[in-house]
C-alpha cells in the first residue's frame, strides 16, 4: 500500500475526530483548524513509522499534545471561556412530540447545563471523560494519551461522573 493511500485512509477515519477533540479543548475554530493541520502534517511525515495497531492512540496523543502546546502559546489554560453555538447544530429529526418547540428548548437547556458542568470539571477529569465517553477510547489508550496509570484514570473518571451528578443535581436539571 502506498503512502498516499495510507494517508487517505487515515485522513478519512480521523480528520473529524482530530478536529472535534481539538475544538473541544481549544474552544476556537481557527486554533482547532491549525492543530488539525499540524496533526495531519505530522501523520504525513510519520506515515511509515506509525504502527497500524496503535495509529488511533498515536494520532489522539499527538492531537492532545498539539492542543496543549497551543494552550501554552495562548497562555490561557485556566481562562478559557466556553462557547456553545447551537446555531451550527445538525438538524434534529425526531417523532412529532419531540419536535415540539418546548421539547427542543428543554433538550437544549439540558445539553447546555451538561456542557457547562463538564467545562467546570478539573482539566484532567474533563479530558478523561471526553476521551472515554465521547470518543470511545479504552482505559489503556486514555492512560497512554494522558500519561496516567490506568487505576488513576479510573478514579478520575469516577470523580468526574460524581462531580457532574453533583453539579446537575444542584442545578436541578
Amino acid at each position: 500500500m502506498t503512502e498516499a493511500i495510507k494517508y487517505k485512509i487515515i485522513l478519512q477515519q480521523f480528520k473529524n475526530k482530530i478536529y472535534s477533540y481539538s475544538y473541544y479543548l481549544l474552544r476556537d475554530k481557527m486554533d482547532a483548524d491549525d492543530v488539525t493541520q499540524e496533526v495531519l502534517v505530522a501523520i504525513w511525515k510519520n506515515i511509515d513509522g506509525v504502527n497500524a495497531f496503535s495509529v488511533k492512540k498515536w494520532i489522539m496523543t499527538t492531537t492532545h499534545n498539539k492542543c496543549l502546546d497551543m494552550l501554552r502559546k495562548r497562555s490561557l489554560v485556566y481562562q478559557r471561556q466556553a462557547v456553545f453555538n447551537y446555531d451550527d447544530e445538525e438538524e434534529i429529526t425526531m417523532a412529532d412530540e419531540a419536535n415540539r418547540p418546548d421539547t427542543i428548548t428543554e433538550k437544549k437547556i439540558e445539553k447546555k447545563a451538561l456542557l457547562d458542568a463538564i467545562e467546570k470539571l478539573p482539566d484532567v477529569q474533563k479530558h478523561a471523560l471526553l476521551l472515554y465517553e465521547i470518543h470511545g477510547f479504552k482505559y489503556k489508550e486514555i492512560s497512554e494519551i494522558l500519561k496516567l496509570p490506568v487505576n488513576t484514570l479510573k478514579v478520575y473518571l469516577l470523580r468526574a461522573r460524581q462531580n457532574l451528578l453533583k453539579q446537575l443535581k444542584a442545578e436541578e436539571v
